[in-house]
């Protein structure tokens, strides 16, 4: 399989550059077995088949990008990746109230000397460039998920091009956000309001919520031109024991997202790797091609064995899985999408789940005015 094979011809101005006015006001296009129809995202619920469970990823995104000047007037940016110190679990990083280190990404990197520090001017809170890749934060009286509230900024998608705006810290938000780790959004979540939710729940469409906090490696770009050479990123996952049970039980899943559909096929893999003795949750990006596959219902069992010998409400992993044509989906039977990078891991995905029809799919939106991209209009694809 080749890149070039990937790709579609994305004009600058369909990207989506702003959010919609109003959340749940964007365009559906919703593929069904092969056929197209368009409609508008508060009808969502319209869309999907009856006793579907719907999966959403409640990660929460963080002021990650931090911009801090050095008294000769250089500006640099440390942009956080995940954290390494005290802890690695994004959660307990967060509730710190002095220190802690994160591998992160550094503009400008040459004006700042491993060793050397810099300071805020506002508030008391120190950086230490620690490593290459590395910085430790020093601050006082507050959580360091607050301090980032004060100095940090919400990341933007590299392709859209403009500094952060006030609407930004809210529609670049999910509504049920609830975990903070992501340095990107969950985005097919954006279009969902209160009310299209509790629509949901009052047609009886069962909810559940995992959590996978979303890496810059997503907007990774794909450069090696047989694309199982591709350097896949890993990402930590959080599913919670009911959840487990309520996908062991439903008749048909639609994962809310590709980070959602990651963590959800993710889980099967893990229930798979506990068939072969293999305890520990870190799901490589070979491991769907190299282990034999086992009924999806045994795969879960597995995990609540494994959860309650281990007396877990809650499972915790990381996963690398790269999903490109070829795989056979166990978890999902219809994703909601927004529409990917051309030449992306998510495109793959796509071309994955739907196969050939992805190019249908995409001329289909583009025919008729879709918005592209993090802030743009959804899909509903059930193959």
């Amino acid at each position: 399989m080749n890149l070039k094979d990937f790709h579609y011809e994305l004009p600058e101005s369909r990207i989506a550059k702003h959010p919609a006015k109003e959340r749940g006001s964007s365009k559906l296009l919703v593929y069904r077995k092969g056929s197209i129809e368009h409609h508008n995202f508060e009808s969502i619920a319209d869309q999907l088949p009856s006793n579907t469970t719907l999966v959403f990823n409640d990660t929460k995104v963080i002021p990650a990008r931090i911009i801090l000047n050095k008294p000769t007037g250089a500006r640099i940016e440390i942009f956080l990746l995940e954290p390494i110190a005290p802890s690695s679990v994004h959660e307990e990083v967060m509730m710190t109230k002095s220190q802690c280190t994160w591998k992160c990404m550094i503009g400008n990197a040459k004006k700042w000397k491993i060793g050397s520090s810099l300071e805020s001017e506002h508030l008391n809170f120190k950086a230490i460039r620690t490593g290459q890749d590395k910085v430790t934060f020093e601050w006082e009286g507050m959580t360091f998920s607050q301090l980032l509230t004060e100095i940090g900024k919400i990341p933007l998608p590299p392709y859209i091009h403009r500094e952060i705006e006030q609407e930004d810290k809210d529609r670049y938000q999910t509504v049920y956000s609830k975990l903070d780790g992501a340095v990107a959004a969950p985005t097919a979540g954006l279009h969902f309001t209160q009310e299209i939710i509790e629509d949901l729940q009052t047609r009886k469409f069962p909810i559940e919520y995992v959590t996978l906090h979303v890496s810059a490696g997503t907007f990774q770009p794909i450069k090696t031109e047989n694309i199982k050479q591709h350097l896949m990123h890993n990402e930590q996952i959080w599913i919670q024991r009911h959840t487990v049970e309520a996908l062991l039980n439903t008749e048909s899943t639609v994962a809310v997202g590709t980070t959602s559909m990651r963590t959800l096929e993710s889980l099967y893999w893990f229930g798979v790797r506990l068939d072969n003795g293999l305890e520990d949750f870190f799901i490589r990006k070979e491991d769907p091609y190299q282990f034999d596959a086992i009924n999806k219902q045994t795969a879960l069992r597995n995990v609540l064995s494994f959860m309650d010998r281990n007396q877990l409400k809650q499972l915790g992993g990381q996963t690398e899985i790269f999903l490109y044509p070829g795989y056979q989906f166990k978890m999902c039977d219809g994703i909601i999408t927004n529409f990917h990078m051309p030449g992306s891991t998510l495109i793959l995905l796509i071309a994955a789940f739907v196969g050939n029809d992805w190019k249908n799919i995409y001329q289909e939106a583009l025919n008729n005015d879709y918005r592209f991209l993090s802030y743009g209009d959804s899909s509903l694809l059930i193959p």
